[in-house]
């Protein structure tokens, strides 16, 4: 990231006003220059904010995300603006950065939820996740009679001993 915004373009700083920047974006949507910008804003923290959301959980809420993205995008504008870079220094940007973050780190908590509830079969030697034991307490004479009940039921309700290739613990 350092390489991409901190690297000199000359000496001093220049402001970029955000009605101009706005303007900018909007009106050079078909020219390769804007377009590379404004993707290049939008996309310059996505990859630091999924890894941020996989690695804290907790980032994964909007207004945390939202609030580190905004905080890393305004770092980089403050840096360009205090190291004579020759860089323009634009709150549109750190904007961007941070929608840009938002949106990659709100994709990659819900491509993780989603991989998360997927079923995958148990190792051979491990009970199967979906099982689950009969449990009974209590005096004998409130307990089920357990000659017709099997003694390990999975959640469809068939014994594991009618599956092939049942692990029992």
């Amino acid at each position: 990231m350092a390489a991409l915004t901190l690297v000199p373009e000359g000496s001093g700083w220049a402001w970029g006003a955000p009605s101009t920047e706005v303007d900018w974006y909007l009106t050079g949507l078909t020219s390769p220059a804007t377009l590379l910008q404004l993707i290049g804003n939008l996309v310059l923290l996505a990859v630091p904010a999924a890894l941020a959301v996989r690695l804290w959980p907790g980032m994964a809420h909007p207004a945390r995300l939202a609030a580190a993205a905004l905080a890393a995008g305004g770092t980089i504008e403050v840096l360009q603006f205090l190291l004579p870079l020759g860089r323009v220094v634009s709150p549109v940007d750190a904007l961007l950065n941070a929608a840009g973050a938002v949106l990659a780190g709100l994709l990659a908590a819900a491509a993780h939820r989603g991989h998360v509830g997927q079923h995958h079969p148990a190792p051979r030697g491990r009970q199967s996740p979906g099982a689950a034991d009969v449990v009974c307490s209590g005096p004998a004479s409130q307990r089920p009679d357990r000659s017709a009940v099997p003694s390990r039921i999975t959640r469809t309700g068939r014994a594991l001993d009618e599956r092939p290739l049942a692990i029992y613990r």
